[in-house]
């Protein structure tokens, strides 16, 4: 009686096991693991960018006139930037995750700025480790461009199922909703605006 109790558990078991894989219950969680997957990598990225920002504040800061409103901005973004965190969790929240990306761009464009300035301060230039820190910050800025993409292939996986029959029932019967992609900063395809009035005004002075 017992073995007959046991089979029959068995069977019912592989009946659940096969229509939770049936209607793509199993795809869906594995989807969106890949989502958490791709979502660290991001953040480890965004981290490494954030950890080189003071050792470059520092380091421009040395230069003679430079100007101090744009490593302010640099300063105060970085650390709006600390403040707006955002879990794996929470990527179902297209707002959260708007207000996340909006930080983290107005961050890119501050330093974008950041770097075209530095370019009229010879001795930046000629400074060691101010090209390390830039070489090492332009190549963090290249994985982050690599890995939100990244991201954006796994969220574009996972919304086509949610969206597609049959999987759509499944994902509305346990809840799995569309997440939010990573979009281009507006803008981005202008050249940084920078004020070199300052410049020009210390220039008349030496004069």
């Amino acid at each position: 009686m017992k073995a007959v109790k046991y089979l029959m558990s068995l069977v019912i078991l592989f009946v659940i096991t096969s229509s939770f894989s049936g209607c793509g219950y199993n795809s869906l969680v594995s989807s969106e693991e890949n989502i958490k997957s791709a979502w660290a990598q991001v953040e480890n990225q965004y981290q490494r960018r954030a950890d080189l920002i003071p050792n470059l504040v520092k380091t421009v800061e040395g230069a003679a006139d430079f100007e101090k409103s744009v490593l302010t901005e640099v300063t105060e973004m970085r650390s709006k930037v600390g403040q707006t965190k955002l879990s794996a969790d929470d990527l179902n929240d297209p707002e959260k995750f708007q207000m996340y990306q909006q930080a983290q761009d107005k961050l890119s464009s501050a330093l974008s700025r950041l770097l075209v300035v530095t370019e009229n301060y010879p001795q930046l230039k000629a400074n060691e480790n101010f090209l390390q820190l830039q070489s090492q910050l332009e190549g963090t800025e290249n994985r982050i461009s690599v890995e939100r993409k990244k991201f954006n292939e796994a969220v574009q996986t996972f919304n086509t199922s949610v969206r597609s029959f049959p999987t759509v029932i499944t994902a509305k019967l346990f809840g799995f909703k569309e997440k939010p992609y990573f979009k281009g900063k507006e803008g981005s395809e202008n050249a940084p605006d920078v004020n070199f009035d300052f410049k020009k005004k210390e220039d008349k002075k030496d004069k």
